[in-house]
């Protein structure tokens, strides 16, 4: 029989919308950060060589990074509204720490990065080539920064540093705004997303190349795409793998149980083995089968292949010494899967790209069944980013600010279950449509290619004019 209060837990509902939310609008931010990087990459490139390809490919994937810049604006919007509908305490709580950083966010890199995007959409046929070029790197450089506050407003709840609490007003009250901006945890988390980034920037410019070298048009220009994106693909999935390793080193530092739940380790061990995979209970506590690499969970956790590894089960004893009662894992299913899916999937990612470049050297004709899979591996490294950020929040349960605030605590106390029913209910129909939206205007950049002049590679000779209305 089916609980109707435990469905309209405004707890659980909010979570989930909170969820839904925040996870749509990370479809749009790894594609918006990883392709205008690549895009003022390539106007570089047409401007320093006069290349008239590189012109036609900053078009191409200057529409596609716009229409999703546009996209992740609207989604966005709903992210300042969530705090205050459904998690009003949260904000209460953590609102004079979290507001620095969301403000230096709102009203220096977004503003520095909407200003600029202005002057790249509407200045092609009014700035020198060099001036309309540096408003591109600007657009990126806002787009970076407005990541990077967003990041250090994030580690503040896997890592609470620069407060002191209030007692008497039941917050966090901020008192070093240097040491919230060089949280460790922001300052390891900020180059893995930016490499994700372009690693998912990348394997759309290769899906969109292979699908016109599939069918031999433009097949010049595609070319240098295809090359591009897939050198881009490898570089994104090397800093990546770097940054990341140093984020783990962090995160076993911070959060402890986070790296536990990822491996689903109940024991504290010396040299501890990485399993690729594993059957058993979900929660992992019995385990019937697995693969694993010996000594690279401690190599991973210390950089020591004999380091000691602590487990669930000891650190569950230390926080309910240190916190009182209760249950301080994570879901084990969940945190183990979403770390194995965030690295496979990249891996696989990196992978077909570096196949991609085997395949294609010295100008050769890959088989057909390689064009395929370059165009529908595309969706890899994004849902490899998803999986990430999945972990990484989810492995903060049951806290909602790691150590201060468990998530329970900081829901709205007087909305009704029903509402939040409501309002997720509205949220996933209109996110719903705006992703149909969104793809399709995507598919229909890429399928339709770039539109290509024969003559006047020189940036100083272009038809800005003519140019301008492609935009």
């Amino acid at each position: 029989m089916i609980d109707v209060g435990e469905i309209l837990d405004p707890l659980l509902l909010s979570r989930w919308q909170f969820g839904l939310t925040t996870l749509y609008h990370f479809l749009f931010i790894p594609l918006t950060i990883g392709m205008v990087l690549l895009v003022a990459t390539l106007q570089t490139a047409w401007v320093r060589t006069a290349k008239l390809k590189y012109l036609h490919l900053t078009r191409l994937f200057g529409k596609i990074f716009l229409i999703n810049f546009a996209m992740g604006v609207v989604t966005g919007i709903v992210q300042e509204f969530q705090f205050g509908m459904n998690w009003s305490d949260y904000s209460r709580f953590v609102g004079d720490v979290f507001g620095a950083p969301l403000a230096m966010e709102g009203l220096l890199a977004f503003f520095f990065e909407a200003t600029f995007i202005g002057l790249w959409i509407f200045g092609w046929d009014k700035l020198p080539p060099k001036i309309h070029l540096a408003t591109i790197w600007a657009t990126a450089l806002g787009s970076v920064l407005s990541a990077y506050f967003i990041l250090a407003a994030n580690a503040f709840m896997q890592n609470p540093v620069g407060y002191e609490l209030n007692a008497e007003k039941g917050r966090a009250e901020l008192t070093d705004i240097v040491a919230v901006l060089t949280n460790p945890v922001a300052v390891w988390q900020f180059p893995h997303t930016i490499f994700a980034s372009i690693m998912f920037a990348a394997a759309v410019m290769v899906a969109t190349a292979a699908y016109h070298l599939s069918r031999k048009q433009h097949v010049d220009t595609m070319r240098t795409a295809l090359k591009f994106g897939s050198f881009a693909s490898v570089f994104g999935f090397g800093g990546a793998a770097l940054s990341g390793d140093q984020l783990g080193l962090v995160m076993v530092e911070t959060q402890p149980m986070k790296m536990a739940a990822a491996e689903a380790l109940y024991k504290t061990t010396e040299a501890a083995s990485f399993s690729i995979f594993s059957w058993g209970t979900p929660d992992g506590a019995h385990e019937i089968f697995s693969i694993r690499i010996p000594y690279l969970l401690s190599f991973l956790s210390t950089h020591t292949f004999t380091g000691e590894v602590e487990g669930i089960n000891d650190l569950q004893a230390q926080y309910v010494q240190e916190y009182g009662p209760g249950d301080y894992s994570p879901i084990i299913w969940v945190t183990y899967w979403g770390f194995r899916y965030m690295i496979g999937l990249g891996g696989i990612a990196a992978l077909i790209s570096l196949v991609g470049l085997w395949l294609t050297r010295k100008g050769k004709e890959p088989k057909p069944w390689a064009w395929k899979i370059a165009i529908w591996s595309a969706p890899l490294p994004l849902a490899a980013s998803l999986a990430g950020w999945i972990f990484t929040e989810m492995g903060r349960q049951p806290w909602i600010v790691f150590g201060l605030m468990k998530t329970e605590d900081g829901v709205s106390p007087n909305v009704t279950g029903l509402t939040v029913l409501i309002s997720l209910i509205a949220f996933t129909i209109v996110y719903g449509a705006l992703a149909v939206v969104e793809f399709k205007l995507i598919k229909k950049a890429a399928i339709t290619g770039p539109d290509e002049w024969e003559n006047h590679d020189d940036p100083e000779n272009i038809d800005h004019a003519k140019l301008a209305t492609v935009y």
